[in-house]
Formats: C-alpha cells, sequence, structure tokens
C-alpha cells in the first residue's frame, strides 16, 4: 500500500557553520526563524514546509537541491546577487506548462548546498 504524502513537512539541509547559515537562510533568503535546539540545529519556516539547518553527523554521500517558489525569479536572483551571491545559474525560463512560464535561478547557500528560485508567470 503506497504512503501518498500530500507534502513536504520538513527539510534537512546539512551545514558546516550555523551562524553564517542562519544569517544566510534567515536574512539573505528571508525564512522566518523558528527556533534553535542543541546540540547545533535551526529551525525556519518556508510556507507549509519548516527547514532544519544541522551541522553533519556523517561523511555526506550526496547533496539536493530544495527549489523554493518566490513571486519572481528573476527579482529574487537580482536580490541576491546584490547581496553578494555569486550564482550558479542566472534566472531563465526553463518550460512552459499549462500556459504559464516557469522561471528558474540557482544559487549557492554558503555551505555547499544548492537552491533554486522558481516562479510563475502567465505565458508570454
Amino acid at each position: 500500500m503506497p504512503l501518498s504524502p500530500s507534502h513536504i513537512v520538513q527539510i534537512a539541509v546539512t551545514v558546516q557553520d550555523l551562524e553564517r547559515a542562519k544569517t544566510f537562510y534567515g536574512g539573505t533568503l528571508g525564512l522566518a526563524h523558528l527556533f534553535d535546539a542543541p546540540p547545533g540545529l535551526s529551525f525556519f519556516q518556508c510556507g507549509q514546509t519548516r527547514l532544519m539547518l544541522s551541522r553533519p553527523e556523517r561523511e555526506a554521500t550526496g547533496s539536493s537541491i530544495l527549489y523554493y517558489g518566490v513571486p519572481d525569479a528573476r527579482a529574487a536572483a537580482a536580490a541576491l546577487a546584490a547581496d553578494g551571491v555569486a550564482l550558479v545559474e542566472e534566472a531563465r525560463c526553463i518550460a512552459r506548462v499549462g500556459g504559464k512560464d516557469i522561471w528558474l535561478a540557482v544559487a549557492p547557500d554558503g555551505e555547499g548546498n544548492l537552491l533554486g528560485l522558481m516562479s510563475e508567470e502567465a505565458a508570454a
């Protein structure tokens, strides 16, 4: 019997420098800080999903990209660049789906992880 999850509740992101990561996710991205917990965890809210920042418990074997929905990927990418973040991929239209253009920009978080900034706009 399949579990059929309906949405992501929490995502863990491994970081090397918790304070630097908190500055990026809370300050630069503007996510709401929920709380910190020992021995080195910090929680943020993004819509209905919690983001848990944690120091590595074991050697990492791979990396995931989290895709954040934003109103305008081009404006979000410009804001990150203005904040000194070197984008991995500038905002670009990656697809047209159901009469909407899907825009994506990709940026590093300073901890070796990548994040995507995605927006949907009425097709031009």
